[in-house]
């Protein structure tokens, strides 16, 4: 008895300091890859034939103007201290001042962010309510006129430019049939009404009970977010069609098969279940994608989001508003898939530490 608890006792602490190590070797990766980030976007930033001063004090101004806001900008010293004076400044939230707005780039962005997040998490809703089911149906259907259609769905919300179904479907569903609200997050007879508390607008008009107010922040929503979903929804599809086709062709499908389980539990109890582990991978990364790959559709819908934010902001050489969003989207990018990391090792025991 005594040798069973000295030998458990000697287990705890190998598994313990494995346990340590993991976390210690996830932690270095968080950091190293944000100093990557932070590299990254410093060095862009100091590349780009655009001079920041020059774009706050303009073109015509005096040399000593340039030089006296060159050395308070402290681009007058070396490029290592320029370098860890950035990461300071970066680690507080601090990206500056917006030459474009004059206020703090954090600021500016915590106005933004809120629209894209909520036209990015309403399209990646649709892509998965319809992309996974469409995914699991073409697998179970293979080669028949389902599984065509739903490889051809793919092959057109791959092929076809995301911009230019964006203006057809504004002419068509918006100017032509009047079914959808236009270009904005909202009309202006309501701007003044609903008060932006969360600026997550959908929540502030349902939290406010102005279902007037809540039915038009969704009329001008859903077009943009539709077709985000679309987008979204012929990567997941696929993908889901591709797990799906690997998972019937293993044994334990035949096995239950065999034992007379019914198809329909064999294909969403096992089959699917299985395929979820790679699959959240898949939805987590596609949802990181619509929340920085909106720019195309925030600009054609003139959705005041963070990508048509950047985008004005790189017209207007306001290159402190660029890199702070962008290393904004690159904090989520890695946030989200820390987060894919974890909800893999939840879904899959193998992955776990033992």
């Amino acid at each position: 008895m005594k040798a069973v608890d000295r030998k458990a006792g000697a287990r705890r602490p190998a598994g313990f300091s494995r346990a340590v190590r993991s976390v210690t070797s996830f932690l270095m990766v968080i950091v190293l890859t944000y100093l990557g980030l932070l590299a990254v976007t410093f060095f862009i930033g100091r590349v780009m034939p655009i001079d920041p001063v020059l774009a706050i004090v303009g073109d015509r101004a005096s040399g000593e103007l340039v030089a006296r806001v060159r050395e308070e900008m402290g681009f007058n010293k070396p490029l290592w201290q320029q370098f860890y004076i950035y990461i300071g400044k970066a680690l507080q939230g601090d990206f500056g001042t917006s030459v474009l707005t004059s206020n703090p780039v954090m600021q500016d962005i915590r106005r933004a962010f809120p629209a894209t997040l909520e036209l990015a998490t309403l399209g990646i809703f649709i892509g998965v309510l319809f992309g996974v089911p469409m995914g699991v149906w073409a697998a179970v259907r293979q080669g028949r006129w389902v599984d065509q259609v739903v490889r051809v769905l793919g092959l057109v919300g791959y092929s076809v430019p995301i911009f230019w179904l964006g203006l057809m479907g504004l002419v068509l569903f918006y100017a032509k049939l009047d079914w959808v609200g236009g270009p904005g997050r909202l009309d202006v007879v309501y701007e003044y009404t609903l008060t932006n508390v969360s600026g997550l607008l959908l929540l502030d008009a349902a939290m406010a009970r102005q279902w007037d107010a809540f039915a038009n922040v969704l009329s001008h929503l859903v077009l943009p977010a539709t077709l985000l979903g679309f987008f979204s929804m012929a990567y997941i599809s696929r993908m889901t069609r591709s797990f799906m086709l690997h998972e019937l062709s293993q044994e334990y499908v035949v096995a239950a098969r065999a034992k007379g389980l019914s198809e329909a539990r064999i294909i969403w109890r096992h089959a699917l279940r299985n395929a979820m582990v790679p699959l959240v991978t898949v939805i987590t990364l596609s949802y990181a994608g619509l929340l920085e790959g909106s720019v195309l559709t925030e600009t054609v819908f003139a959705w005041p989001g963070l990508g048509l934010y950047i985008t004005n902001s790189l017209q207007n050489a306001d290159m402190n508003a660029v890199l702070g969003g962008t290393i904004v989207v690159g904090s989520v990018f890695i946030g989200l898939n820390l987060l894919s990391d974890l909800l893999y090792k939840t879904l899959d025991p193998r992955t776990r530490i033992r």
